[in-house]
């Protein structure tokens, strides 16, 4: 009997069976994989991304329209107001489809207003015109029919469908009492109050104030950029938006502190159709008024100041001083700060303008020409206010103002002592077989003198023969850095902190030794002032820092920000900013002891204090003209108030810029006694003390 066997499976047939499990279990795994997948994805899409989502989707059916809030304003030390906005009613209108329906040419496929909705829009306008003519100021400006269909921008060229239009400013009560009566009959129509920005017009550091223009002709400038890019960014406050005609800070404390100053624009939420027109307002959120900013400017002190340097330059145009009128002196800068606080109480930039001609519906070309040179801040850029008549800025040569760090320098390197003797024969030679020559002012020759002396009587060939010529031996070229380490630390050359838009960091050319001609000529002609300009602000930084003794301190121009409640909610204290503590203390006496230069404008001024003149010079058509600088502290040994002038081609520092000096130092005595006592509280005070010390009519040729 025949045996059965069973046929085994050939391996062919196994591998198939094995391979198709495979797929099926991979397959089973990737579904169960992608259903987790979906399941967890669609649990994100609800609890974290269903708020921002719904957004989105509400975005598309609502726009926000933002309403302008109250700027706060500028304040005076005392708390006058400088820049101030009144409120205003406008009236607007926001379009609706009685307006602005449309109908398709078959011919062109060219849109136009429909009949019945021009016809609409002028019956508005008419009607608009009608009770302005009757209910607003029979002695304001009319507006014309024309006038409103423009503003009302049918066609969508200023702005979109749902933004609201602005018709008229500045309403009467009774236009007001009409409109809000009557308001179902004009579809679309709001009242707003709005801020209307005005001016001191006794024009108080307008250039430091500054001025605001509107958001659409300020976009350029790296805030508003900003600001637009978080505008952009899903789930941004629309309180932050900017209105196009929404004024803005453009320039100085308005720019500066532009969002203390501005609050928080309210906004309407509107929805809209699919061709982008409002169909209803579904919220309003009312604006937050701005804050207030109090300056640490004083209002009468720097009226002094401004009333000053106009007299000053008008006497050198009228009076001979060395054998000459200075006709050409057209501008003048002056910055007063407090030696213990770093609180700037004056800083002028003359001649000046009303900068009410920024919130003008119109600036004309007429009143930009007048303007356009003496807008800008002089005492912190290079261009303002206006040029003198050779063309200089703000910015000059230091002069012998420098000659007080010059020597500080040299007594801190060891080059010489405070007991220390040189013999001033009037000319220091230097350069390749000393070829090259300097000479003192006028061709003085002072003989034996000290550090202090060499100050005080202002001799370059000192300063060159022992600052200038022996820092080039100790250092070789390495002594530029060595010089530029102390000028920074002195604030020349370096940013004030001021927080100021546009600030000038000041000129250096002692960098630039081929101009000078070599390394040692830079650092010679540095010594005594010929190779840096620096602004009036840097100026009276750096002669606080010499009454501080090495302490660099920040000018304050803000004091407090209150609220519109009254409440601060910011105070602005003492600042340092570097403190040098390499120099003994004898060094400052011996410079401080040098600080004395004969100025005849203060020769009854009550107190004893620290003071260098200095004439730089400068070419202008071919000839070297002279800028009067100043620089001083008082009192002498407790310091309170620095202040630094410039009077581009004055003549000599004594005879242009010291006078300006004599009289801010008068004014601040007056207001806050260098004392410590205000002169104006003593019962036996003249009231005219501080507007008429120091008259410049005195001014008397002087030594530099």
């Amino acid at each position: 009997m025949g045996v059965f066997r069973k046929q085994a499976s050939p391996p062919e047939e196994k591998d198939s069976k094995s391979s198709l499990g495979l797929r099926l279990n991979v397959f089973f795994f990737s579904t169960f994989v992608i259903f987790c997948v979906i399941i967890i994805r669609l649990a994100v899409i609800q609890f974290v991304e269903g708020p921002t989502l719904t957004e989105v989707e509400t975005s598309r059916d609502t726009k926000s329209v933002p309403l302008a809030s109250i700027r706060g304003g500028i304040r005076a030390a005392a708390g006058e107001q400088i820049a101030y906005s009144t409120s205003v009613q406008t009236l607007y209108v926001t379009l609706t489809k009685e307006y602005t329906a449309k109908a398709v040419d078959k011919e062109t496929g060219i849109s136009s207003l429909k009949p019945e909705a021009r016809a609409n829009a002028y019956a508005l306008a008419n009607n608009l015109v009608a009770k302005f003519d009757e209910y607003g100021d029979p002695n304001g400006e009319k507006l014309t029919v024309n006038e409103v269909i423009n503003s009302l921008d049918l066609y969508f060229k200023k702005y979109s469908g749902y933004m609201a239009r602005k018709i008229k400013s500045g309403l009467t009560t009774k236009e007001i009492a009409y409109f809000m009566e009557h308001k179902s009959e004009f579809p679309g129509l709001e009242i707003v109050e709005e801020g209307v920005r005005h001016y001191d017009k006794d024009t108080v550091a307008v250039q430091t104030v500054g001025y605001i223009k509107p958001f659409k002709s300020s976009n350029t400038l790296n805030i508003y950029k900003n600001i637009q890019s978080a505008m952009k960014k899903i789930g941004a406050d629309p309180g932050l938006n900017y209105k196009d005609d929404e004024f803005v800070g453009f320039d100085g404390l308005e720019l500066q502190y532009q969002r203390e100053l501005r609050g928080k624009n309210g906004y309407q939420v509107i929805s809209v159709n699919p061709q982008n027109m409002a169909e209803k307002v579904e919220e309003v959120v009312p604006p937050v008024k701005g804050n207030d900013i109090w300056m640490t400017i004083d209002k009468n002190v720097q009226l002094k100041t401004e009333q000053a340097i106009t007299e000053q330059i008008n006497w050198l145009h009228r009076n001979s001083v060395q054998g000459k009128t200075h006709p050409d002196a057209k501008t003048g800068y002056a910055v007063a700060m407090e030696v213990d606080t770093g609180n700037i109480v004056a800083m002028a930039s003359m001649p000046d303008y009303d900068t009410n001609v920024w919130t003008a519906e119109k600036l004309d070309s007429d009143t930009w020409n007048k303007i356009m040179g003496n807008y800008q801040n002089g005492t912190i850029t290079p261009y303002s206010s206006g040029l003198s008549g050779h063309g200089f800025g703000s910015t000059v040569l230091l002069g012998s103002t420098i000659k007080p760090l010059t020597v500080l320098i040299g007594l801190n390197e060891g080059f010489f002592g405070i007991n220390s003797t040189y013999t001033d024969k009037g000319i220091a030679y230097f350069g390749k077989d000393d070829k090259s020559s300097v000479r003192n002012s006028s061709g003085h020759v002072y003989g034996r003198m000290g550090p202090a002396k060499a100050i005080e009587d202002s001799s370059n060939v000192f300063m060159v023969d022992m600052i200038g010529k022996k820092l080039y031996e100790q250092y070789k070229a390495k002594g530029i850095d060595i010089w530029d380490r102390y000028m920074k630390e002195f604030g020349l050359g370096v940013s004030t902190q001021s927080g100021l838009p546009n600030e000038y960091l000041g000129q250096i050319n002692y960098t630039d030794t081929k101009a000078a001609g070599s390394a040692q000529a830079a650092l010679v002609y540095a010594s005594f002032g010929q190779q840096g300009r620096y602004t009036v602000l840097q100026l009276a930084q750096y002669a606080s820092t010499l009454a501080n003794e090495g302490v660099r301190i920040k000018p304050q121009l803000v004091s407090k920000i209150t609220d519109s409640a009254g409440k601060v909610v910011k105070k602005f204290e003492r600042e340092v900013l570097d403190e040098v503590t390499t120099f003994d203390k004898s060094y400052w006496r011996e410079i401080k002891k040098g600080m004395n230069s004969k100025v005849s404008a203060f020769a009854d001024f009550p107190y004893d204090f620290a003071r260098k003149t200095g004439t730089s010079q400068q070419l202008g058509k071919g000839q070297l003209r002279d800028n009067g600088v100043f620089i001083a502290f008082a009192p002498r040994n407790n310091p309170k108030l620095a202040v630094a002038v410039v009077i581009p081609e004055g003549g000599f520092g004594s005879n242009s810029a010291a006078p300006v000096a004599r009289k801010i130092f008068d004014a601040y005595d007056w207001e806050y006694g260098l004392d410590g006592v205000p002169k104006k509280s003593l019962k036996t005070a003249n009231p005219n003390d501080g507007a008429a010390s120091g008259d410049s009519s005195d001014n008397t040729a002087a030594t530099n």
